[in-house]
């Protein structure tokens, strides 16, 4: 189905929910509630996945610092929420399996306190994952750590082997969003929320939207409103009822990219502790080394977050502790800002020691219903809370939530080494078969028969790069991508991890959107350079040109 039969639909039914926000928790709820028989839909202001849920540490993980916290603060409530997202981890990777899998990773021990410590934390976490964990914790004498992980300083008395999950969490959220299209949900995207109507008692009977790629307004009629907007949940529960309270802290994350060869292992490492007491990850990611996070108290703007050039060197000076070979700034090839939705419990906590936990809050006034918190590895959970309050709340007979073992799009027949079939089938190079695999499942048939239509379309986009020009098409007739950023940051992930080489594909991609769209040469040229201008941003913002 095309973005535009999306619009029509908006405007011409009447819907049981409309959700704000296509982020995870959002595409989460609309395929939780289309999956039960209701009809849904989704409206998002930018992209899908365009801020907090592409921009995570790409883990499914219950947190280790937060049951420290929960042990040494003697706190129930994050023992819990630790506990549920560890339970979590196993259905995300067997709901998606071609976007999510086990990741081993290191916490590196400087002394024999130290891996008692963590030894002891570490099998508490597993216990937490009961029958579905997905690893067991090992304590590794220093010898059997480097072996795993040469890069590691050799100063280290040993190491903790433990196992969470590794998602592509822009990849994963389009397919919660396809996968709900496929039960007959509609979803627009570059839809922006500007105002609603209420009823006669006030409460929320309307919502007015502005299509951002053509101005057109529309009215969305729906019986209740969900706000699954994360980081800006306040915005939206303000918009329905300006008395309301603020509920939500923001946190700034920072991660930065490097060249996967400075870390030859697919071994991660989790720096268990900083100087202001968070925690630093050094991941292996699509042939690249992902090191991140920071975690500062931030503000909402209007523009993208940035990296800057002090997170740049906070980072490299953690990350050189633990390596036996220092890396340096020049050697950073891209890296990505985001923002997390903390909510509000104590109002002088500092934002790392606030609970990723979520709340389902309903205004009395308006009627709206928001999803406030949480985390990634939990969209679920949430989505399923979310769901549940909207039938108590309309009084109707509740449909059990089947979330759980709904196969995502490309999952349904799909196997390591599928990528054989489009080697052998279609003839398609060994790497470009495995990217596609690992990106889109069995769905990567279609576009291995849009290469077998078009034979111009094999063409790779660069020398570099498994990315093609049927690749480019597919995700544009299929994933309603509709801007240069939509394709190059969600849809191929490129330009969170490689700024270069996703600024010198920009002008090809540019003519295959401009043809499949209609973008007239005006169009198309202010789209490059746009792109472009956005790059260099991101580059001077890092400290990383002048």
């Amino acid at each position: 189905m095309q973005r535009t039969d999306h619009l029509e639909q908006a405007e011409n039914q009447e819907f049981d929910i409309c959700i704000i926000g296509g982020g995870a928790t959002g595409a989460g709820c609309l395929l939780d509630a289309q999956s039960r028989g209701l009809k849904a839909i989704l409206i998002e202001k930018h992209d899908f996945a365009s801020e907090t849920s592409s921009k995570s540490t790409k883990l499914i993980h219950g947190g280790v610092r937060y049951l420290e916290q929960a042990v040494k603060q003697a706190d129930l409530n994050q023992y819990h929420m630790v506990k549920k997202a560890l339970r979590e981890r196993l259905t995300l990777i067997h709901n998606a399996p071609h976007l999510a899998h086990p990741l081993a990773l290191l916490t590196p021990c400087m002394s024999w306190m130290e891996g008692i410590y963590y030894t002891a934390g570490l099998k508490m976490y597993d216990t937490l994952s009961g029958d579905l964990s997905i690893g067991k914790s090992e304590w590794l004498n220093k010898e059997e750590a480097l072996k795993r992980n040469p890069s590691l300083t050799h100063k280290i008395h040993s190491a903790v082997l433990y196992y969470d999950g590794q998602l592509n969490d822009a990849r994963y959220n389009m397919s919660l969003v396809k996968t709900a299209m496929q039960y007959g949900a509609v979803a627009l995207n570059h839809a922006e929320a500007r105002a609603f109507e209420k009823d006669s008692v006030g409460r929320l009977a309307v919502l007015h939207i502005r299509d951002s790629l053509t101005g057109r307004l529309l009215r969305i009629r729906a019986k209740r409103f969900i706000n699954a907007t994360g980081p800006f949940s306040d915005r939206i529960r303000l918009l329905a009822n300006p008395a309301m309270g603020r509920r939500m802290r923001v946190s700034k994350g920072v991660h930065i990219i490097v060249p996967g060869e400075l870390m030859p292992s697919d071994t991660a490492i989790l720096v268990p502790k900083t100087d202001d007491g968070r925690v630093v990850f050094i991941i292996p990611y699509n042939g690249k080394l992902m090191i991140g996070t920071t975690e500062t108290e931030s503000e909402l703007g209007e523009t993208e977050p940035v990296v800057e050039r002090a997170e740049v060197d906070y980072l490299i000076s953690y990350v050189n502790r633990y390596f036996e070979k220092p890396i340096t700034a020049d050697q950073v090839i891209a890296g990505f800002a985001g923002l997390r939705p903390l909510l509000q419990a104590d109002p002088n906590a500092d934002t790392k020691q606030l609970v990723r936990d979520h709340e389902v809050e309903v205004d009395p006034t308006s009627g709206l219903v928001s999803i406030l918190g949480g985390k990634w590895t939990t969209y679920r959970l949430m989505s399923k809370d979310t769901i549940d309050k909207f039938y108590e709340l309309e009084e109707r007979p509740e449909q059990p939530c089947i979330t759980d073992h709904i196969k995502l799009v490309g999952a349904e027949g799909y196997a390591d080494d599928f990528w054989k079939v489009l080697v052998n089938k279609f003839g398609i190079p060994e790497d470009v078969a495995r990217h596609l695999n690992r990106q889109y499942g069995t769905e990567s048939l279609e576009i291995a028969q849009l290469m077998h239509d078009h034979p111009d379309w094999k063409a790779r986009l660069s020398e570099q790069l498994p990315n093609t020009k049927a690749e480019a098409v597919f995700v544009v007739r299929a994933e309603m991508a509709q801007t240069l950023k939509d394709v190059l940051a969600r849809r191929f992930g490129l330009e969170l991890t490689d700024w270069q080489s996703s600024d010198q594909i920009s002008e090809t991609v540019a003519d295959l959107m401009a043809a499949e769209l209609g973008w007239t040469d005006d169009e198309r040229r202010k789209a490059v350079s746009d792109y472009h201008a956005e790059i260099d941003w991101f580059r001077k913002s890092a400290g990383l040109i002048v």
